[in-house]
């Protein structure tokens, strides 16, 4: 069967690949949607591991069950992607995502474990989560980034009236941004470089107000309408411009949550979190239960992701896909593959 993998710097290939069977009581899930993540790109963007397959998005029918005798042939689901121990002490208390071992086999993110850009995946039988008929297959397949939102505002800990600045306009932040409403935020604005994005973050009503961050005069800008700061600042990029910003727009005794995942090192200004004694927070992933209960605001339909999906792709696409949203100038958000397309 085709698929898609990294190749080099910037470059996937369409190649062939064995079809997954079950081994290790693992579900074989026929794939109908694979979604494009902000941490793909960073892979993509380095070139690096060679010949990973990636796509840790998804939502397909089951074609071999494996061990999960909860399932049958058929049924619709996707799954967490990551690889958790099950009996370190973030596991055993309900937190698997910052598990030592929980990306080490990945689905997507690793080696041994292809993901989605491919017909077909096999998926450790724990993570898999039933899809209902209320929720559609692109629904599914933004499951897992809607659930990485919902756990940063969680972490967040949003009141009812405070002013959030969410820092990125990608599917994780707009995501953020919806939350941050849904939690009773007052006043919710957003930071992009691009400004297609920006305005598109506006039409999709799930913020006040967005804010070039490459304006000169960003900072007075964006805090313009608070009296020293943001309550709390969500930081969707993982760059040292963008987690300064959120530093330096928080205020005194606010609440910094790190999404954004930097693979360097980077330099921020410490000395203003230290100095106005401000909360940093990392955030990574989620928990079964966020997940689960994402997939229950989409089948009662509490929630509208479908209004981030900009396009549907075939595996031959991708790679001007992945070119089109690191563009600056294009507003997709969520592209969304269909590897039999």
């Amino acid at each position: 069967m085709k698929c898609v993998a990294i190749k080099d710097v910037k470059k996937f290939e369409v190649k062939e690949m064995e079809e997954p069977i079950s081994t290790n009581g693992k579900v074989v899930i026929d794939v109908k949607r694979a979604g494009i993540c902000g941490s793909d790109i960073h892979y993509w963007d380095i070139g690096q591991p060679n010949g990973l397959v990636m796509g840790h998005e998804f939502c397909g029918t089951v074609v071999d069950c494996g061990s999960n005798t909860d399932l049958k042939i058929g049924d619709r689901v996707t799954a967490l992607p990551i690889s958790p121990c099950g009996k370190c002490h973030a596991c055993l208390t309900g937190n698997p995502q910052y598990c030592k071992e929980t990306w080490t086999y990945a689905t997507g993110l690793s080696l041994t474990d292809p993901g989605a850009y491919t017909p077909r995946l096999a998926v450790r039988p724990d993570m898999i989560m039933k899809v209902p008929d209320s929720v559609s297959d692109e629904e599914g397949a933004m499951v897992e980034p809607t659930a990485v939102g919902l756990h940063a505002i969680h972490l967040a800990d949003i009141k009812v009236g405070e002013k959030v600045l969410v820092i990125g306009g990608g599917i994780i932040g707009l995501v953020s941004a919806m939350f941050a409403k849904k939690e009773g935020a007052s006043y919710v604005a957003i930071s992009e470089t691009n400004e297609a994005r920006g305005k598109k973050a506006i039409e999709l009503g799930v913020c006040d107000e967005w804010f070039n961050a490459k304006d000169e005069n960003f900072l007075k800008n964006a805090t313009s309408k608070t009296i020293d700061g943001f309550d709390k600042v969500i930081e969707c990029c993982g760059n040292s411009q963008a987690v300064s910003s959120a530093i330096m727009c928080t205020r005194p005794g606010g609440m910094v949550v790190l999404v954004g995942v930097a693979l360097a090192p980077i330099e921020v200004p410490i000395v203003s979190a230290v100095m106005s004694e401000i909360t940093m927070k990392g955030a990574i992933a989620y928990t079964k239960e966020e997940f689960q209960t994402c997939i229950d605001l989409m089948a009662n339909k509490q929630i509208d992701v479908m209004k981030f999906m900009s396009k549907i792709v075939g595996l031959e696409d991708v790679q001007a896909s992945f070119e089109e949203l690191t563009s600056g100038t294009s507003d997709s958000v969520k592209i969304l593959i269909d590897p039999k397309k």
